[in-house]
């Protein structure tokens, strides 16, 4: 198995992590994820006064710097990834499809190599940690280019946002792909935006620091609540004996439990990206239903809809936003020409769960996720076609059935998301399956029973079908 080395710059940073308990890596780039405050405050106060070149020299030192200070000599892949892209653009910008195809295969073939070289069964915090933001970035930058040298007329409306109709220099593009903190774990974000935000468009529009502290105090709390949860029901407990110890239900309790915390570690970093991003001025995204400024032009995470919801898809419409957002719009859509969704969408899965990695805990993870959503979407069918109609007035008017089918659905949707985070987490097959056996593969037997209950419900009501019943429908 492959341990998180020491970075070329030990000292400081690896006492101060001996001292807190956590991996060196990890807190450097927590580290890094804080620094761009004061780059935030830098630009602000002084920087975006100046020509939009040396903000580019700027944002592409200050982020070259912070992954040098978390990756050591390892920053060269990232280098390599953005001179290849500036010449295939530059060579390639007069045959749109010619620098699409080798764009994106050099992109993700670079990004695969890499992980057959370093992949281990730990979530590594290593070089393809921001390189995988990196290649969705560059990948999105070419179709970008190509798009703004096609008729306008033939773009789509999220095609016409984002089209880039010149070509940047190549510090231009440095300084995109570096900007800080965003390329080492996200937000992902178009070039048109970097664009817009150097040309001064969101400068005159207030309340940007205001709220990004608000956001920033948010991800604190939350990055508090992973810590202190993390100390209590550790991935470690999961794989022990204590757990399998447990009795069925505070099995399920833990695993619930469990899985909330695992998100909140990806959720804390975010929400403190996405507050320096704020700060910075670069997250405008017009005016709220209210008058306001909407500065949640970058956020990766819908909170309400996150704590609140009762469906997986909820999670999917919450969680790493801007992530599903990018493969929306530039693998989804792209696959339009197969004129069929079901295909269009295991693509796009295929696509994510590839991107992440190797090993088959994602895989998984990605199947059961399109296994439930699309379980769940045939129950809402049913539920509007079937139960409705015949008990709407009393569903729908009572408290109590509003109250109890939400807490039904919320231990649902909890218990299911810590199922789903299993592989995900764990990775590997013999860990993954090690705790599934403990609690007694309730997550398989559920979706089966699901699917076997649909199937039976689907075929005795078009048994139950008449003649004169399809008649009377018909007339």
């Amino acid at each position: 198995m492959q341990k998180e080395t020491a970075s070329p710059n030990a000292g400081l940073v690896s006492n101060l992590a001996e001292l807190t308990g956590a991996s060196e890596p990890a807190l450097r780039l927590l580290l890094s994820i804080l620094a761009a405050f004061p780059i935030a405050a830098l630009h602000r106060l002084f920087v975006r006064k100046f020509e939009p070149l040396l903000q580019h020299i700027f944002f592409a030192t200050c982020g070259f710097l912070l992954c040098i200070f978390n990756y050591g000599f390892d920053s060269y892949h990232s280098v390599v990834a953005i001179w290849i892209t500036y010449l295939l653009v530059r060579l390639l910008h007069h045959a749109p499809k010619q620098l699409l195809i080798i764009n994106f295969v050099f992109h993700m073939s670079y990004l695969v190599i890499g992980y057959i070289f370093t992949e281990s069964n730990d979530y590594d915090i290593i070089w393809t940690m921001p390189h995988c933001v990196l290649v969705l970035r560059l990948i999105g930058f070419g179709f970008d280019i190509s798009d703004g040298q096609k008729p306008r007329e033939q773009l789509s409306n999220d095609q016409k946002e984002t089209a880039i109709t010149h070509i940047p220099s190549l510090i231009e593009l440095t300084a995109y792909t570096f900007f800080p903190a965003s390329f080492l774990i996200g937000p992902q974000f178009p070039y048109r935006r970097y664009q817009r935000f150097i040309q001064g468009e969101f400068h005159e529009h207030s309340g940007a620091v205001s709220a990004g502290l608000k956001r920033s105090a948010v991800g604190v709390l939350y990055l508090t609540i992973r810590q202190v949860g993390a100390m209590m029901i550790p991935d470690s407990y999961l794989m022990s004996d204590e757990f399998r110890s447990q009795s069925m239900l505070m099995k399920l309790v833990h695993v619930g439990i469990w899985g909330k915390i695992s998100l909140y570690k990806f959720i804390s970093c975010w929400l403190l990206v996405e507050g320096a991003l704020m700060c910075t001025g670069f997250t405008y995204a017009g005016k709220t239903t209210d008058g306001e400024n909407d500065w949640s032009g970058c956020s990766n995470i819908k909170l309400i809809v996150l704590e609140t919801g009762s469906k997986m898809n909820h999670y999917v419409q919450s969680f790493n936003v801007n992530t599903n957002s990018w493969v929306a719009q530039y693998i989804y859509k792209r696959l339009k020409f197969l004129n069929n969704r079901m295909i269009s969408y295991v693509a796009a899965l295929a696509f994510l769960a590839v991107w992440h990695g190797f090993h088959s805990g994602y895989y998984l993870a990605f199947f059961m996720e399109y296994a439930i959503i699309t379980i769940e979407k045939n129950v809402e069918t049913i539920y509007a076609k079937d139960v409705i109609p015949k008990y709407g007035d009393i569903l729908e008017n009572s408290t109590t059935c509003k109250v109890v089918s939400f807490v039904f659905l919320k231990i649902y949707n909890i218990m299911f998301m810590g199922w789903c985070l299993i592989p995900f987490i764990f990775l590997s097959y013999d860990r993954y399956m090690h705790v599934y056996s403990t609690i007694g593969y309730y997550g398989f037997i559920m979706l089966g029973s699901f699917v076997v209950s649909l199937w039976s419900y689907k075929f005795l009501r078009k048994s139950n079908k008449t003649p004169i019943d399809s008649k009377e429908k018909t007339n």
